[in-house]
């Protein structure tokens, strides 16, 4: 794509396109969001975006700088898909535990595009929103600014790095999927106590456990140490409205 991008009120068509769809940003967003997870990362193209939205190709540079401006948008959407509904309840560890899980559901139901878009910064309004929202929730516990920084910072790349390697796993062909889930079965569970005594000591708790993700745990852990951090400073934290981020 080339520099060609219309401003917002000149760019409205209501014309329908082929298909019967009137184009707009959201429109074509979550078409590319469809087509990627159909044919993954290849989907990214105008060629086929135009023919997905029933229009020529170059409608979409009227939206858009360029095809990482549009992953960009992408990224974002499932940011706002992670915030959809979310309410506040004015407790911090409630509040983030659900956040995190909220991020990684988002990232998980479409995971061709996670393992797109779960490394990018996009500076959009869903992304700066939930910046917002988490670090409201950290200053209004009685962080610190210097300390509800890098705390953000551990706990958004925690929940985006399991999104993206989770997603990744739930990518996979089903059978290697089942492969790999089968390694912790056969070879792992048949390792004796004379070669390995801790693998073999602990094989059937390993096998059912690495058939889930460790996101959940992980978050609880990451939430523990934050706590600790928190009562070095007092605790309670300032009291806080709950309200819609």
């Amino acid at each position: 794509m080339t520099e060609r991008v219309v401003p917002e009120p000149q760019r409205r068509r209501r014309k329908p396109t082929k298909q019967g769809t009137v184009l707009s940003e959201q429109v074509i967003v979550a078409t590319a969001l469809r087509l990627i997870g159909q044919h993954g990362a290849a989907a990214l193209t105008v060629r086929r975006l135009g023919a997905a939205l029933g229009a020529d190709p170059s409608a979409v540079y009227r939206y858009f700088h360029n095809t990482d401006d549009l992953l960009l948008a992408v990224a974002d959407e499932l940011i706002g898909r992670a915030q959809h509904g979310l309410a506040l309840t004015g407790d911090w560890r409630t509040d983030l535990h659900a956040i995190g899980m909220r991020v990684h559901a988002a990232y998980l139901a479409h995971p061709q595009a996670a393992q797109l878009a779960a490394h990018r910064t996009t500076g959009r309004d869903h992304e700066t929103r939930a910046v917002e929202t988490i670090l409201g929730v950290l200053r209004s516990a009685g962080f610190p600014d210097h300390e509800a920084v890098p705390i953000y910072h551990a706990f958004i790349d925690q929940a985006l790095a399991f999104a993206a390697q989770d997603a990744a796993a739930l990518a996979l062909p089903p059978p290697a999927r089942a492969a790999d889930l089968a390694v912790w079965r056969v070879r792992y569970g048949r390792l004796t106590p004379a070669t390995h005594p801790n693998i073999a000591a602990t094989a059937p708790l390993l096998i059912t456990d690495m058939d889930r993700s460790g996101y959940p745990f992980a978050l609880d852990l990451l939430l523990e140490a934050v706590s600790a951090r928190l009562a070095k400073h007092g605790g309670g934290g300032r009291p806080v409205t709950p309200r819609e981020p």
